[in-house]
């Protein structure tokens, strides 16, 4: 939701205070009734990456939408996982002897892939797994096998991620003080109203939906109170929390550092985050 101009409360996008200095880009892309995509949010990531290479300075990307992350390390056409077989293989993973299953499992697709990952990490022989049997030419003892067995691994070992983690608990606090601060001496409101005003499309466009602007769009309509309003933003953001939780576990491989219990303890997350950078390493992209 930060691609869309005018929404600015209710996705919390930084300020011109709190970015002091950084060059932020993937932000006000696109109108709010304007269609976007994971495809346009690549090419704004890829004039963003040779913005940074030119100037010689690297890029931290920073969120937590699970397709959008996975076009940049993937790209748009890679495989999707397949829950049945993901879960056939979280199972194999889980036993005595799985890694080695799943190692030989990989080498019979494609031999000598192992070779080139880190053959210790499941998550990453699960998806050298999945990617290998969604591509039937690898199987193929054709001219050119060995070298699309080379780069199906070489994609999937990449470093690592770094992610923070919060409790969930304490998450449900953060998420219901944040749903009380967008409503805030009507804030919220206020900017719904303009982006109403400025753009008739709004309340029936994808970004009306969002968590946040269809609440405050019902107050306006007079459907919900303002304490109702609050309560399924806070609501629906746990889901949203719980849905990722669940996304990066299963989709990513991630160093997980605890996140920061107050603003005095940001500076020992960012230090854990920078130490986990440090020691694996830049992640691949794929633009």
């Amino acid at each position: 939701m930060l691609v869309y101009r005018g929404m600015d409360v209710g996705t919390a996008k930084p300020t011109a205070e709190e970015l002091a200095g950084t060059v932020f880009r993937g932000a006000d892309l696109v109108e709010p009734d304007e269609p976007f995509s994971a495809g346009r949010w690549l090419d704004a990531a890829r004039a963003a990456f040779d913005e940074a290479d030119a100037a010689g300075r690297d890029v931290v990307v920073a969120g937590g939408t699970g397709l959008y992350v996975t076009a940049l390390l993937r790209g748009i056409d890679a495989p999707a996982s397949d829950p049945a077989l993901r879960a056939r293989l979280d199972e194999i993973a889980a036993r005595d002897g799985g890694i080695a299953e799943l190692a030989a499992r990989a080498e019979a697709l494609c031999p000598g892939s192992t070779a080139r990952i880190d053959a210790a990490n499941p998550r990453r022989l699960i998806r050298l797994i999945e990617i290998l049997e969604s591509e039937p030419r690898h199987r193929e003892p054709e001219e050119g096998a060995a070298a699309n067995c080379a780069a199906t691994a070489s994609d999937v070992q990449s470093a690592p991620l770094a992610g923070l983690w919060f409790d969930p608990d304490r998450l449900a606090l953060r998420i219901e003080r944040r749903a009380r601060a967008m409503f805030a001496n009507g804030a919220l409101q206020r900017e719904t109203e303009a982006l109403l005003a400025s753009h008739p499309g709004f309340e029936r466009s994808t970004a009306g939906v969002g968590i946040g602007y269809a609440e405050a769009l019902a107050l306006l309509r007079g459907e919900i109170s303002e304490e109702e309003a609050i309560g399924l933003v806070a609501a629906r953001t746990r889901r949203l929390a719980k849905k990722q939780r669940t996304w990066w576990r299963h989709q990513a491989d991630v160093v997980w550092v605890p996140g920061p219990e107050d603003q005095s303890d940001v500076p020992r997350a960012a230090s854990a985050i920078l130490d986990a950078w440090r020691r694996h390493g830049k992640t691949s992209v794929a633009i």
